[in-house]
């Protein structure tokens, strides 16, 4: 019975009725950071899934017969997809163009009217991808030394606590001492998920950028020549080989 009480006077309860205000902020701020990571993690890998089932839709959207058919096809897929919304921001700039006659906007090349719309598409799209990865990347670098200072901040007041009592025993150390380091472990614990999921979001947003970019120069062909680059479906995006050799 002596042991189980001793047991139970140590451990994450312990720790936290005897913390301060200093590492019960450190500790909310930690579990705070973690949960908010997690939300990121899913919601990006939700995204990227629902980005992958868009993908594929692009060969569809060639088949169909009509313009508004292909568009029709992509927002199957994915109704808010930056192919979708590629496709229609492309076909919206092909329709002012052909509208605009003795306008301002008429004395500049449609092609260039074309080629800013998409790069403006291409660049919400982007900033759309890239949303929360700040956020994992500013986790992953400072969680670490959060926890680090909690560490330092328990170990401080344990070490004063065992000064004033005078009790300098190996066992009157060690608990207090092995509970603040729990705070190092959490932020490491932390911090690994968030570098592991910064690293992988920024080099699978760098291959889908590639192919929204080839797929935007087809459209840009589709629109002001009258066709896409190429008819065959395997060579459709032409860049999309080259940036996934260049991401290896």
């Amino acid at each position: 019975m002596q042991e189980t009480v001793q047991e139970n006077a140590f451990g994450l309860t312990h720790l936290w009725a005897a913390g301060d205000t200093v590492s019960h902020t450190v500790a909310v701020l930690i579990v705070a950071m973690s949960v908010t990571s997690w939300y990121l993690i899913l919601a990006k890998t939700w995204d990227w899934w629902q980005l992958r089932k868009a993908a594929k839709a692009v060969a569809a959207f060639w088949a169909a017969n009509s313009v508004g058919e292909g568009i029709d096809k992509l927002r199957q897929a994915g109704e808010d997809s930056p192919y979708a919304q590629l496709a229609t921001q492309a076909n919206c700039c092909n329709h002012d163009c052909e509208t605009v006659s003795g306008r301002l906007a008429s004395r500049f090349d449609p092609s260039e009217q074309m080629e800013r719309a998409l790069r403006q598409q291409l660049s919400t799209s982007q900033a759309g991808m890239e949303s929360g990865l700040t956020f994992l990347a500013t986790t992953g670098a400072t969680a670490p030394f959060v926890g680090l200072f909690g560490t330092v901040w328990g170990i401080y007041h344990a070490l004063v606590a065992i000064g004033m009592s005078g009790q300098a025993a190996l066992e009157k150390i060690a608990g207090p001492v092995g509970e603040a380091l729990i705070m190092t472990a959490a932020g490491l614990a932390v911090a690994l998920p968030a570098v592991f999921a910064y690293n992988t979001f920024t080099r699978v947003n760098r291959l889908i950028l590639a192919d929204l970019d080839a797929f935007a120069h087809d459209l840009h062909a589709f629109f002001t020549v009258g066709k896409p680059l190429v008819a065959n479906s395997a060579q459709i995006h032409p860049m999309r080989a080259r940036a996934a050799a260049e991401a290896v």
